[in-house]
């Protein structure tokens, strides 16, 4: 199953841009136990980890909000299993030589859930909406590239219009980068891309997407079930979905179980098709179960340093290289997973994309950011950064998911090295 991603230094406290970047999670594979045989109902029974927040495309932050979403939702374009893009809204699409313009060809007859019509528009809309700066999305920066959206989500230019998506007619989409984007391709199976119907949405203001009665879907299931707080929901067919009759299964039973050891016994009794193994003694005891499989699963945990100012000491580089170089990564991705998990070298995990000569990215990157353990540097440069910023000490918080079973091991492993500075 995913897990959430996000882990921030405080919810009180507004967070600025990054002035370095501290990993401390790479490749994190994830053990699962699966059963023989399917349902007899043909519904699947999931399960997630801990309660997800939202179904409105532009605020969604956390993975399980993205998991509904990837199911109950389509982009312009889908994934293939490997992957790659494929065609998923659009039928097909295409670009200019020097790769800054794009034109997709959406599908006709495209519908939502509840009947309406999906056009392009819904495209133009959505995207205006998520820049936006009075939509406040935490995912607006992923739009960088795109033709004004940092000038718009900056509100340096307040005519939404200038966004560099038009649409033309009802099946043509034009979409205008401000520089070649390598990855354009794959962020169009991206949910924060998704198109949103703003007929259905005109009404709600900020209710959109508050439980799933309040949101529309034009993926292969519809969310049904979710009133933004209960812990039982389901996925069930969408009849409005242009491709439904490549949906093969009834849908999926969802239910919030945060207590590791009350998913396996419900695995155990059947009533879950999978679990994660989350707890190093999950993994240790079912290590040789002919139902364990072990995935890859690329995913970054990493801090935001509160850059507003109001803590004096995360102001000056030397005490933010400290703490960089004072964070024992290996420790931390191998202290639940018994080894299961990568030790991270950058941003980018190992395995998720290839450079140009066909390399592992990771590994081209981590030359450049070489992420490295090294308490005796870390002690000269903090020694050094305190007396800059004139400080005789400093006290730090950070905030990790109490429900997540990886947060109190990883803030305790941060913890004991970073105390070890002077």
């Amino acid at each position: 199953m995913a897990r959430k991603k996000k882990m921030s230094t405080s919810k009180k406290v507004a967070i600025a841009a990054l002035a370095l970047v501290i990993v401390v999670g790479g490749i994190f594979g994830f053990s699962a136990l699966l059963k023989n045989s399917s349902s007899n109902t043909n519904v699947l029974n999931e399960y997630l980890g801990e309660d997800m927040t939202a179904q409105d495309l532009s605020q969604m932050t956390d993975s399980y909000a993205f998991l509904v979403a990837a199911n109950s939702q389509e982009g312009l374009l889908s994934r293939k299993s490997n992957g790659s893009p494929k065609a998923g809204l659009a039928k097909s699409w295409s670009h200019s030589k020097d790769g800054l313009t794009w034109t997709f060809h959406l599908r006709k007859g495209l519908k939502w859930s509840n009947g309406d019509k999906l056009t392009a528009s819904d495209f133009v809309y959505a995207w205006q909406r998520t820049v936006n700066p009075k939509t406040a999305s935490q995912y607006a920066y992923i739009y960088s590239g795109i033709k004004n959206a940092d000038a718009i989500n900056s509100g340096k230019d307040k005519d939404l219009s200038s966004l560099g998506i038009k649409a033309k007619g009802e099946n043509t989409l034009v979409v205008t980068l401000s520089h070649p984007m390598p990855q354009f391709e794959n962020l169009m199976a991206f949910p924060v891309f998704f198109a949103q119907d703003e007929k259905f949405e005109k009404g709600l203001g900020k209710k959109v997407g508050t439980s799933s009665s309040k949101q529309v879907y034009d993926g292969p299931y519809k969310f049904v079930g979710w009133n933004g707080s209960n812990k039982k929901f389901k996925l069930v067919p969408n009849k409005n979905y242009w491709d439904a009759k490549a949906v093969k299964n009834k849908g999926v039973n969802f239910q919030v179980i945060t207590d590791p050891t009350a998913a396996l016994a419900l695995y155990n009794k059947g009533e879950l098709d999978q679990v994660s193994l989350t707890t190093s003694q999950q993994i240790k005891k079912y290590k040789n179960s002919k139902n364990l499989k072990i995935y890859n699963n690329s995913r970054t945990d990493y801090i935001e340093y509160n850059q507003t100012g109001k803590v004096k000491g995360l102001t000056n580089t030397k005490i933010r290289q400290a703490l960089n170089l004072a964070t024992d990564r290996k420790s931390i991705s191998q202290s639940v997973s018994e080894g299961l998990d990568g030790i991270p070298t950058g941003m980018t995990p190992a395995g998720l994309a290839k450079t140009a000569t066909g390399g592992d990215f990771a590994k081209a990157a981590a030359k450049a950011t070489a992420y490295a353990y090294n308490i005796k540097k870390a002690k000269k440069l903090f020694a050094e950064g305190m007396k800059e910023a004139g400080l005789k000490k400093m006290t730090l918080t950070v905030e990790g998911t109490s429900d997540s079973t990886t947060s109190k091991s990883t803030l305790d492993t941060i913890q004991q090295t970073w105390e070890q500075l002077p």
